[in-house]
């Protein structure tokens, strides 16, 4: 931005205001409209500037908001579908339908907010009637709240599952009224294309053989390493867990997997078991955990044991922003993304099934990763 210079009058232009040296009271009066256009002159310029910088900014979260979207990934060869004649039901138009959506966590997680939020923008943006509950948290709620988002007259479901057994009563109140389910992130253990429609979710025993790659990088593939699962009873954790531990197995046998407990997925708890940790593994070389906010948890205990960044490296899976500026302040070595931007392939899964199209009963999306090589230039892709 160029710097107007002003000229010189009998008084002085301070960074702050205007300061004028007493003078004759015509002077005053000439110079009045003089200080007026420069003020107003200065001020534009400083408005253009400003604006070109916006601009700048915008364009710059468009793009990353644009990159940050879900891809799928390339179906596997033989890959089963699911179509109206298989599954049931009946063609409609979605902009005539009411969707239901059942979140399943306490919306203090970035993941559940950000997957809500896009459920809800995509719902927006297609012009679909859209009814939502939230678990908190509890299993029980859920299945309760499905039921209700049934009684309320949703024509389609989209879940988020807690858990991934226990769904019977569900499945057979909407197979009952021939309503369509879509799953997201966490699958049901039912009958694909009987009692759901498609599951779209990231590949988690890819995630954690991703995760261990960058532990080995982190860790020069020696020492000892601790786990921090997710909750219990769903295929994520499994999944995330066997990954990391068969990689580690095939590629780095010296880094042995000497501490597991579950921290539920949040960041309170995740620090406790930390805590914990460190105090019965004071040489451990290595955490990984199996989400974001258990990560973040773990930076806190070893920031509050004194540790300093990077004494232990710190392997997480998500790809929030917070982590990811983890990775900038080099708390953490890497993060494997985990995109919870559902609501466009969701609603598209839908809009295809519904027109009569045959959808993937397996929809695979593909995930980025951070690292110290990436993490500042794409902390916009975070959520």
């Amino acid at each position: 931005m160029r710097v107007l210079r002003a000229p010189q009058f009998p008084f002085s232009v301070t960074r702050i205001g205007v300061t004028m040296q007493r003078t004759t009271h015509r002077s005053l009066l000439l110079a009045r409209p003089v200080l007026v256009a420069l003020a107003a002159a200065v001020a534009l310029t400083a408005t253009s500037c400003a604006k070109s910088e916006d601009d700048a900014a915008d364009g710059k979260k468009s793009t990353a908001a644009a990159d940050a979207g879900q891809k799928v990934a390339e179906p596997k060869p033989g890959s089963k579908t699911c179509g109206i004649d298989a599954y049931g039901g009946k063609k409609i138009d979605l902009k005539d339908a009411t969707v239901g959506f059942s979140q399943s966590e306490k919306e203090a997680n970035p993941f559940r907010i950000a997957e809500t939020q896009s459920i809800r923008d995509e719902a927006a943006k297609r012009g679909v009637k859209l009814l939502t509950a939230n678990a908190q948290s509890q299993f029980s709620k859920q299945i309760s709240d499905v039921q209700d988002l049934l009684a309320k007259g949703a024509d389609l479901l989209v879940i988020a599952p807690l858990n991934s057994d226990g769904w019977d009563p569900v499945l057979q109140a909407a197979a009952a009224k021939k309503v369509p389910i879509v799953t997201i992130d966490r699958k049901i253990n039912a009958t694909a294309c009987k009692d759901y429609v498609s599951f779209i979710a990231s590949d988690f025993v890819e995630q954690g053989r991703r995760a261990a790659d960058q532990m080995i990088e982190a860790t020069g593939g020696k020492g000892e390493v601790a786990i921090l699962l997710g909750s219990a009873g769903n295929n994520v954790t499994t999944e995330r867990t066997k990954g990391f531990k068969e990689r580690v197995a095939e590629k780095a046998p010296d880094l042995k997997v000497v501490f597991e407990q579950t921290g539920d997925f949040t960041r309170e708890k995740g620090q406790q078991v930390t805590e914990q940790l460190i105090q019965s593994k004071p040489g451990i070389k290595g955490i990984y955990a199996e989400n974001d906010e258990m990560g973040l948890g773990a930076v806190a205990a070893l920031k509050g044991a004194g540790k300093k960044a990077g004494d232990v490296k710190i392997v997480t899976v998500d790809g929030t922003r917070n982590a990811v500026q983890g990775v900038v302040d080099g708390w953490i070595s890497g993060v494997i993304e985990s995109n919870p931007r559902f609501g466009p392939l969701a609603f598209q899964t839908l809009d295809d099934f519904t027109q009569g199209k045959d959808v993937a009963q397996d929809i695979i999306i593909q995930d980025g990763a951070y690292d110290g090589g990436n993490a500042e230039q794409d902390l916009g892709k975070a959520y």
